[in-house]
């Protein structure tokens, strides 16, 4: 390292100020989270399943339709080296190794999985392998060997320094319909019907003016086009759902998944068309037949509502990511980009118009760049190798560069996808999604049902048969519940158990949203069921905090607050017979420590705000119609 003559002229203690920084800039961090390195002969193998009985009333089966490896572009630009066979081993619960060298693999296996590939120049990039940093070196040698000055140049020249070449590449129609038989060949190899389901996929990735419109394309079964549509070939999402159906009318079936509506600015469910067309009733049938659910809970934050939407929600902070995927950081508008107000708007066009457009539930995934599933706080391993591949890229302790750059620090551990289906097959799951039986996480594995229906017996919750009441006299989650004269208002069965790795419950919501006479919209959130024996209280309503035993400096918690299972049978208080509303349940955790306050631990720095988070299953909803509809 050459020392500059403006250092020279400066005073021998602004010397060896400055040589300490430059030496500390040079130095390696010590970070634990790449160790140990990954070694094939002692990995983990995949966990062979029993198989899962039919079951009439549904089984609860745990899954991740948006996973990427090294064929997706942006994965293998930041140094993710795995293919679909890595992934599906991971999800299998099998130990694989990350593109930093050490081995990861998850506790408990999921039931059913999707390598979900941006269809944009599908295996290009990874057959171009072009010139890059990480090339020449290895990412893990780099975070061994270099200190975070030499580690922010790789940064920066990674991320700026080389794409798909379009011209001079060969025949990337070749080589993108190689990637894409490798996808299904692949799926095909791992789905075992009963134990693990596989999914062929990929990502649609429309993205006018930075704001995110992706869609993740699930098929039904082994019957897939021969290319995917892919943004390439439209950004528009009618022209989308319009290949599908006629992708359908050819005997393939699939479903579009969006996700991050968080990132949209507001276009992901807008109230006009892609155009600025004015919707109508042939649109929210397109629309509503090809997308039966959203992802709300992923790595780059949560799209289920905003404090700015929803100011009387206490809860609605959650995992915040509300700004563009630009290189520069701009805003999301929210209106439009969250779930909740889609159904709230859906319900004002229900009212004026005499249709809906967004009649869609829930789920989670995780939208990892890794070829894994990292869902588990303690357990966390990044999105992009690059960017937040270790504790130390994650804190900013590894690269010199300021918070705004810090995007890793900014993003979620992985949700999940819990589906209520009645076999653990691809056909069987499928049909779930498609009658939006299904709910989202924010990780952890909680148990949620919830239905809603006319006149239940008051010790439903108490039966051992309650399912199957539930079901004959009501509708799940993704149900419709049209009007029955003279029975009053609806009511709704929620039960709930916590998941056995993660914090006790701390309590379930019913959310309402509806339009009043003149379709304008409203919500209100109810709180049914509280641990503890708390109360709300008798003159403000307002619920006392579950309370938090969090140790940061440790990241450690204890499960002596709150509840292990909650249930409530409960009636709108508040219903109106004549009036569009829909209903969805949400069940919050008590606080346990986020990933990044694990990392914090870990690297023995102190923890970045929030250091705390309650994760939570947010279900599907049950829509009611009025009788006049």
């Amino acid at each position: 390292m050459t020392i500059s003559k403006r250092l020279l002229r400066k005073t021998p203690m602004a010397i060896a100020l400055s040589l300490g920084l430059m030496q500390l800039a040079c130095s390696p961090v010590d970070d634990p989270s790449v160790q140990p390195p990954f070694n094939p002969a002692t990995a983990q193998a995949p966990i062979k399943k029993d198989v899962v009985a039919a079951n009439s009333e549904r089984n609860l089966l745990w899954g991740d339709l948006h996973i990427h490896t090294s064929l997706s572009t942006d994965g293998f630009k930041t140094g993710t080296r795995a293919l679909p066979e890595q992934a599906y081993i991971f999800a299998k619960g099998g130990e694989i190794e990350h593109a930093m060298g050490y081995g990861i693999k998850i506790h408990r296996p999921l039931d059913f999985a999707a390598v979900t590939d941006h269809a944009e120049y599908l295996g290009v990039l990874r057959h171009q392998n072009p010139d890059s940093p990480i090339k020449k070196k290895s990412l893990r040698q780099r975070m061994l060997e270099d200190g975070p000055l030499q580690n922010t140049l790789m940064f920066i020249k990674t991320m700026r320094g080389y794409t798909v070449n379009v011209e001079g590449g060969g025949d990337i129609d070749k080589v993108s319909s190689k990637a894409w038989q490798q996808v299904i060949d692949t799926a095909e190899r791992h789905n075992d019907p009963g134990r693990f389901t596989t999914f062929i996929g990929y990502e649609w990735t429309s993205m006018p003016d930075s704001k995110n419109l992706h869609r993740n394309i699930i098929f039904r079964n082994s019957q897939v086009p021969q290319a995917p549509f892919s943004a390439l070939d439209s950004e528009d999402p009618r022209e989308l759902w319009q290949w599908l159906d006629g992708m359908r009318e050819q005997g393939i079936d699939s479903l579009a998944i969006p996700h991050n509506g968080n990132a949209s600015g507001g276009r992901m469910y807008d109230s006009v068309a892609f155009d600025g067309d004015k919707l109508d009733a042939a649109y929210a049938d397109l629309r509503n037949r090809n997308e039966p659910v959203s992802e709300i809970f992923q790595g780059k934050g949560a799209s289920e509502t905003h404090p700015e939407l929803s100011p009387d929600d206490e809860f609605a902070g959650f995992e915040l990511y509300d700004q563009l995927l630009a290189t520069r950081t701009i805003k999301s508008e929210p209106k439009g980009s969250y779930s909740r107000w889609a159904l709230r708007t859906g319900l004002s066009f229900q009212h004026n118009e005499g249709f809906n457009p967004f009649e869609f539930g829930v789920i989670g995934s995780s939208d990892s760049h890794t070829a894994s599933t990292p869902h588990e706080e303690f357990n966390y391993n990044g999105k992009l190798p690059v960017v937040d591949g270790t504790a130390g890229l994650r804190l900013g302790k590894s690269v010199l560069l300021p918070d705004e750059f810090l995007v890793g620090k900014k993003w979620s551990s992985a949700g999940l996808a819990a589906v209520w289906a009645e076999e653990n097959t691809r056909e069987s799951i499928f049909n779930a999604i498609r009658r939006r039986e299904t709910y989202a996480t924010s990780g952890p594995r909680i148990l949620l049902r919830f239905f809603g229906g006319w006149a239940y017996p008051s010790d439903l919750l108490e039966r051992e048969d309650r399912v199957s009441i539930a079901d004959k006299s009501g509708v799940p989650m993704g149900g419709v519940l049209p009007a029955v004269q003279g029975k009053g208002a609806p009511q709704f069965a929620v039960w709930a158990m916590k998941d056995s790795l993660s914090g006790n419950l701390d309590r379930i919501q019913i959310i309402k949203a509806w339009v009043d006479a003149g379709g304008e919209p409203h919500e209100a959130i109810y709180n049914v069921a509280l641990s503890d024996g708390r109360q709300p209280d008798a003159v403000t309503g307002k619920v006392p905090a579950v309370g938090n035993t969090v140790d940061i400096e440790k990241a450690t918690y204890t499960n002596t607050i709150g509840d292990t299972q909650l249930a409530a049978l409960w009636q709108d208080p508040d219903f109106d017979s004549t009036l569009n509303a829909v209903y969805y349940a949400r069940v919050i955790e008590i606080p346990t420590p986020r990933w990044s306050t694990y990392d914090a631990a870990l690297l023995q720095v102190e923890a970045p705000e929030p250091a705390t988070i309650q994760e939570r299953a947010v279900s599907s909803a049950i829509w009611y119609q009025p009788a006049q509809q």
